[in-house]
This record gives C-alpha cells, structure tokens and sequence, in this order.
C-alpha cells in the first residue's frame, strides 16, 4: 500500500507538470517507473477508477464540482439517505480536553502510538483511554512525525503500542470492516473545536471553502482564523480540513504536502462516484 501510494504521488505530480502537453498514459507510466499495463492496474487498483477519470476531479472544474455536492450529500442525508459503506455512516465522537488538562499539557496522560498504512501513506496514529488524540502522515521519517505527537502533548507519556494491536485505521478505510463509533478526544481553543467539529459535518466527495465556513460558523469575517484553525487540525483525515480549498477552485496548501491533498480529495470523490454509479463506464 506505501509503495502503491507514492507511486501515484509520482503521477499526479508529473501530470501536475507536463499537463500542457497532455501526457499520454504510456509517458506517465515510464515517468514512474512502470510500463502502461502495470501502472494502469495499479492505479485501478488504489482509486477504483481509470488514471483519466481520477483526474477530472483534479482539474479547477472538478473542484468546483465538490464544492456544489456538499449541499446535495448534505440534502441527500436529511432525508434518511446515506451512502454506502463508511463513505458517510462513519460516526466520530468528539470530547473536548478540558482548560484544566490544556494547562497541564498532558501531563499524566498516557499515549499509546503505533504506525499504520492507510492509501495515502504510512500514518502515525496516538490514542489515549478516551480516544484518538493524534492522526498525521509519516512524511520525513517516523521520528519527525513522533516529534510533532509530542510537541502537542509535551508532558504526555509515550508509549508503542504492541506490535500485532487491532489497527485503529482499519474501519476508516475498509467499509467491510465492523466498527462502532470512532471516538475522538480534542485539545484545542473553542474557536478551534467550533472549526473541527463544523468540517466532521462535510460529506466525503465534497468540499467547502474558508469563507464559507467561517459564515457557517455565524462569523463571515474570520475567514483567516479558521484558516488558522484548520492548519492545527491534529487528527488529519478522521477531520477533513483536506475538503477546504479556495474559492476559485484552487486547491490550496496542506500541512501534509498539496500533493497528498489532491490525492485524496481524487480518493475520496472516485469512490463516491463509484459507489453512487458503480455501473457506470
């Protein structure tokens, strides 16, 4: 699944680059490595969709596609619908870090940590008795990434989960796996937890704009601070500051590389189609 995963990376970039040109899907594949077969099978394998279809959804047009499907899914679920699988039916739990347990910065609180792969790389996941309190991507090494765990929660203990633990990741990714509520445990200003908890509520396959969060939010002139709010976002994915993108259609930076911002957000949009059309050619 890593090296699944970085070798689309490797493609979206490339196409990123030479997209004036149009590259054909045999130049793409040798770029990664790959001859035309193998890579076509590889990437139908990770997005669920052909190479060409995925990337419609990466273009300025398929970005404002999302934007629009947010109030349709949103509709779609006041009446009862939802979507297949964990693409909306996976509920999260949020309790929030106490003011008191914030000024303590985690001091008697143990964290249980341990690396697991999920289709847009090798990410760390912490947990505490109460809930998931850390999702990051592994980006330079497993220590740098540890060294962001614990510059959240710097009196915090950090101990290895066991290796062969149920992987926490597992219902997130896979809908055929059970799983009951996700809980999650926050530490963050109020402003913070009013943005984390406003983006759980973004259907997969969509996305929203800051301004337009922050309007959701009643405060139409914070657009800035929830930009703020969203870049401190610590459990990436499980919150979808990913769906945040600009105005225009642009997709817009991420704390985890733009790259693997596109690639999600592609991720996420080819399995809604399909799900929604899975007849579809």
């Amino acid at each position: 699944m890593e090296t699944d995963y970085h070798r689309i990376e490797q493609a979206i970039g490339y196409i990123e680059n030479n997209f004036q040109r149009q590259p054909e899907l045999a130049e793409i594949a040798s770029a990664v490595g790959l001859s035309e077969f193998h890579f076509q099978r590889l990437f139908t394998r990770w997005a669920g969709i052909s190479p060409k279809r995925f990337l419609q959804y990466l273009t300025k047009e398929g970005a404002k596609a999302m934007l629009q499907r947010a109030s349709v899914l949103e509709t779609a679920h006041g009446v009862g619908l939802s979507g297949p699988g964990r693409l909306h039916d996976l509920l999260v739990t949020t309790e929030a870090v106490t003011p008191g347990q914030v000024r303590t910065k985690g001091a008697g609180l143990e964290i249980s940590y341990g690396f697991e792969p999920t289709p847009f790389g090798e990410a760390l996941v912490g947990s505490t008795a109460r809930g998931i309190c850390f999702l990051g991507f592994v980006e330079k090494s497993r220590e740098a990434t540890l060294e962001i765990l614990q510059g959240q929660w710097p009196l915090a203990q950090l101990r290895q989960a066991p290796e062969g633990n149920p992987r926490v990741l597992a219902p997130v990714f896979k809908p055929e796996t059970p799983c009951g509520p996700l809980p999650i445990f926050l530490s963050g200003t109020n402003f913070q937890l009013k943005v984390w908890e406003a983006l759980l509520k973004l259907p997969a396959g969509s996305a929203t704009t800051y301004s337009s969060l922050a309007a959701a939010l009643g405060q139409p002139a914070a657009a800035r601070a929830v930009g703020s709010a969203v870049g401190h976002n610590p459990l990436a994915y499980l919150i979808p500051c990913h769906r945040v993108i600009r105005q225009a259609g642009e997709f817009g930076n991420y704390r985890y590389g733009a790259l693997r911002k596109k690639a999600i957000l592609g991720w996420e949009a080819a399995q809604l189609e399909e799900a929604l059309h899975p007849f579809a050619g």
